[in-house]
This record gives structure tokens, sequence and C-alpha cells, in this order.
């Protein structure tokens, strides 16, 4: 082949490392901007804290004194109401639960062996679901052996842990009550005969077969609901995980109006000392350095302030779209989407998904995900739209005022709101309503209102 040159036009996106960091700043919450910038001072001696620059000019002011008092700079990010601090709690799981209380019991070697494989073969909610005879192949014992081990380490705590069902978990729990609990004795023979009645909310049944009223059934169910049919959960501890918001609102006389949490936000600038020692005519290597470090610093101070400024103005803009919902309320929330917000506030939707993602605002109603007040629309008779938010805000009352005896379905509920107006089909409640952890309408229903 013979070669030959072409020439050929093309546009390539260049993304600067100016403009990189900017785009990553913008999708910081607080807390990891906060690391960040621990970082970077770290890392970059051309970066100082203000409060550090202002401590040390005083403490240079008392130097030159007859006497010296020590001075304080003020903590921008010190603790209060509106800064959380997480103390992480040392997770106990279910399984060390028990094998402490196995160590503090009197028992021979060989139960403890066979106490161990039974305690090995818990699943996460306490039950065991493993058969005998697999754990008297695994410890070599007869099946009586690990009966009677298994029967004393049910009554460890969490009473009803080591259960084979869900039957055998809470006739564990009721046994344990105790003697003079009112209806005790009945209510362990509906568990051990009709449970799946109870479970089925089928009460016409338990009246009938029982010979019970409706007082009495009423009690006795609610002796069965105060039982745990997951022991695990009262020992396993969940990681607490807390929030410091980005941004506070607040109502005044001229309106709803949003300001950034900066508090918990260090200020950054100049090192004078080291930017002076690159202004000087000085072409060594290590002035070189100095120099980039100067200019990664001054574009990291002017990269906050800007990732500042796009949060605020996104902020407000989702504020003064979302008014109704601080005055009234979840069933007063409009449609939002963030083409909207890129609008009104000539950003790109991908400016405004990153300045919203992670975070967090703090109104008078609570602490929100700024996603939180984004919301799809359902049109109305009238051609109006209604956000899917106030839809299942909607929902959520038409359920609370129901009779507990005759709860709605879902059918119902989507006639009710095709009354209002508000064309929606079955299978929509259904997902509203699973949104929002309701059960359905047979697991709804009670004896009495």
């Amino acid at each position: 082949m013979k070669p030959t040159l072409q020439l050929k036009l093309g546009q390539h996106l260049h993304l600067t490392p100016q403009l990189q960091q900017a785009i990553q700043l913008l999708t910081l919450s607080t807390l990891e901007l906060q690391l960040l910038i621990q970082q970077k001072l770290e890392s970059n001696p051309m970066l100082e804290l203000e409060e550090e620059l202002i401590t040390e000019e005083m403490t240079a002011a008392t130097d030159s004194a007859t006497y010296f008092t020590p001075t304080y700079a003020k903590q921008s990010s010190s603790i209060d109401s509106d800064t959380l601090i997480a103390i992480q709690p040392t997770e106990t799981s279910l399984k060390d639960h028990l094998y402490w209380q196995l160590d503090l019991t009197s028992m021979s070697m060989n139960d403890k062996v066979i106490a161990i494989a039974i305690i090995d073969a818990l699943d996460d909610n306490g039950l065991l679901e493993c058969p005998l005879t697999e754990i008297c192949a695994e410890v070599n014992a007869k099946i009586a052996e690990v009966e009677t081990v298994l029967q004393r380490l049910q009554q460890f705590d969490p009473i009803g842990v080591g259960a084979r069902d869900l039957k055998e978990c809470l006739l564990i729990q009721l046994q344990a009550l105790a003697e003079t609990t009112p209806n005790l004795e009945l209510t362990k023979k509906i568990v051990n005969q009709n449970l799946t009645l109870v479970a089925q909310h089928d009460y016409q049944k338990l009246l009938k077969h029982y010979h019970l009223n409706e007082e009495q059934l009423q009690n006795i169910i609610k002796l069965i609901q105060s039982l745990n049919p997951h022991p695990a959960d009262s020992i396993i501890k969940s990681t607490s995980q807390y929030v410091i918001p980005d941004l506070f609102v607040t109502k005044n006389k001229q309106g709803w109006q949003v300001k950034l949490n900066e508090d918990n936000i260090p200020k950054l600038t100049i090192n004078p000392d080291y930017a002076h020692y690159v202004q000087r005519a000085c072409h060594t290597t290590n002035n070189f350095s100095l120099k980039d470090q100067l200019q990664e610093a001054r574009w990291f101070i002017k990269s906050i302030a800007s990732r500042n400024e796009t949060l605020l103005t996104v902020a407000n803009c989702i504020i003064s779209h979302q008014q109704e919902f601080l005055d009234h309320g979840e069933h007063a929330m409009q449609p939002l989407i963030l083409r909207d917000i890129a609008a009104a506030t000539q950003l790109h939707e991908s400016t405004v998904s990153r300045t919203t993602t992670g975070k967090y605002i703090h109104t008078p109603r609570g602490i929100f995900d700024l996603k939180h007040f984004f919301c799809s629309h359902v049109s109305t008779d009238d051609g109006s739209e209604y956000a899917s938010t106030a839809i299942r805000a909607l929902i959520k009352n038409i359920i609370q005022e129901e009779s507990a005896k005759k709860p709605f379905s879902d059918h119902k509920i989507a006639l009710l709101l095709q009354h209002r107006g508000i064309n929606i089909a079955r299978r929509t409640v259904t997902k509203y309503r699973e949104l929002m952890s309701i059960p359905a309408s047979p697991t709804r229903k009670r004896l009495t209102n």
C-alpha cells in the first residue's frame, strides 16, 4: 500500500483539571467536603484555615507585649445542635450473645458441643431451620440429647430463639409469661391450633370456633401481637447514621428564605508567607513547584465558592416551587422534575442532578433530601396535575380514616380518588401503598375501630 496523508476534522470534549475538580465538588455532601478539605490542607502548604491565621496574628501581637495571654480562635465547625457526630455502637451478633450465655451456663462438655452446633445452625432471625437429625450426625449424639439441649437454649435470651417455626417461637414466649396473664391458656390453644386464621385476620371463624366475644378475641390478638416472631431483632443493633444539613430554610416577612450551612465548612485562604515567597523572582525548582501549588489552591477555593453558589441557586429554585409543601404538608406537594429547575436556573439537567445528590435541607417540617422535592405528576379531570407525593399523602389519609372492621381495598381507594377527579389505576395505588410500607387491606383489618 502507498502511504498517504489525510486531514480529518473532529470535535472532542476535553475536561480540564479545574473543571473536573468543580464537578467533583458539586457532588460532595458537607461531610465529604470536610474530608476533602482536610486532605487538601495536609497536602498543599498554600492553603490555610482563616482561624489559624487569626490565631497566628494574635499570638504575634501578644509576644511583643510584656506579658503573654493565651488566645484561641473561634472554630467555625464547633459542635452545636446542627452538627451531628455519630458514635458508632459496637455491633453484637445474636450468636455472640448466645455464646456468652452458654459460657455462664452449667452444662456438660458433651452438651456444650451440641449447644454450639445448634447456635451455629440458627438463621438470621434466630430460628432453627436445620433438621435435628443433621445436628445429631454432626456431633454424633442421639436425638433425645439434642432435643434436651435445644429446650435449654430456647430459654436463653431472647426468649424464643432456637424455635423450629413461628408457632413454636410464639408458644415458647407464651410459656414464659406469668400464669396470671389473662387469656393465656386460650391464647396458647389458638396459636397451636389456628395460627393461620390469626394471620389471615379471619376473626369470624375464630369467634365461632372458640365461642368468644369480640372483646375477648381482641385481647387475645393484642397478646399475640406483643410477641416477637423474630427474636434476633432485639439483639442485633443497626449502625446509626446522622446527617448534617447542607442548607436551612426559614420563613420571615419576605417569605421562605434558604441559606447555606456555612458553619460546618472550614473557611480557606492562601497562606500569605508562602504566596509572598512565590512572588519573588526566583526560578528555582522549588519555586516552580510552589507556583503550581498556589494555582491549585486558588482553583480549589474558587471551586468551593462555585459549588456553594450553585447549590444555593438550585435550592432556592426548588423551594420557590414547593412553598405549598412547606406551608401545608405532603398533600400540597407540586409536580417537579429536573428539567423544570434546569430551565429556571439556566443550568444543565446533569448539573442539577449532581447538585441535589446527597444534599439535605433542614425545614420546619424536618430534614429532607433535596431529591425528595422532585416527583412525577398525575393528570386530573379538570386538566390540573397532582404530584405523586401528594397522591401518596391522600392515600395515607384515606387509609387512616377507614373503618378498622372493613378497610378499603386498593380498588376502592382508586375509586375514591377518581371521585376527587384523580384518575389512578388500582395497581398504582398498590405501588404507592407498598412504598409507604402500608399493609394490604386484609392485614389492616381489626375487630374494632
